[in-house]
């Protein structure tokens, strides 16, 4: 049970890094000169969230606290409460935000193809990819950070002063 949970928390882990990195890869390299692109690439995005994204943050969660469950021992380690504090915080974040922003993107766009103010919605949809980098790579880091903690354990003891 414990291998099994441990290669699924770490598969997991490489499914939600993979994510971000072509989430980002899109943003980046995607073409957008058009309504039509841009709509092409908001679509991509949205499928590497819903099929890639999502169930592997989900996944790396669930297994992460059956781990804890399982493993007795990580209940006493900080280590182990910092990376499911982080975990929590990411996939809320992951949802609320990257969910939020891609709709927010996606409505700017139809704005821009619709012709409803084409200069305005094309400043707010500047203004929501710049976002959308800065939230991107929050959470990368937050990503980085609990596979750090996974691999170096550290052991997050505050030192004692003897007076």
């Amino acid at each position: 049970m414990r291998q099994s949970v441990k290669f699924l928390h770490t598969v997991s882990s490489c499914g939600l890094l993979g994510a971000l990195i072509a989430y980002g890869l899109v943003l980046w390299k995607a073409p957008q000169a058009s309504a039509g692109q841009y709509a092409d690439m908001r679509d991509v995005i949205s499928l590497i969230c819903r099929y890639l994204l999502v169930p592997s943050l989900a996944l790396s969660l669930v297994t992460g606290l059956v781990a804890m469950i399982v493993h007795r021992q990580y209940q006493q380690k900080r280590w182990a409460w910092a990376k499911a504090a982080l975990g929590l915080s990411m996939f809320e974040s992951t949802l609320a935000v990257t969910q939020s922003k891609a709709h927010e993107a996606a409505g700017f766009a139809a704005q821009i193809a619709e012709g409803h103010n084409p200069e305005h919605a094309a400043i707010l949809l500047a203004q929501a990819i710049a976002s959308e980098w800065t939230v991107l790579f929050a959470i990368l880091a937050l990503c980085l950070a609990q596979t750090a903690l996974g691999i170096w354990r550290p052991k997050l003891e505050f030192k004692r002063s003897e007076a």
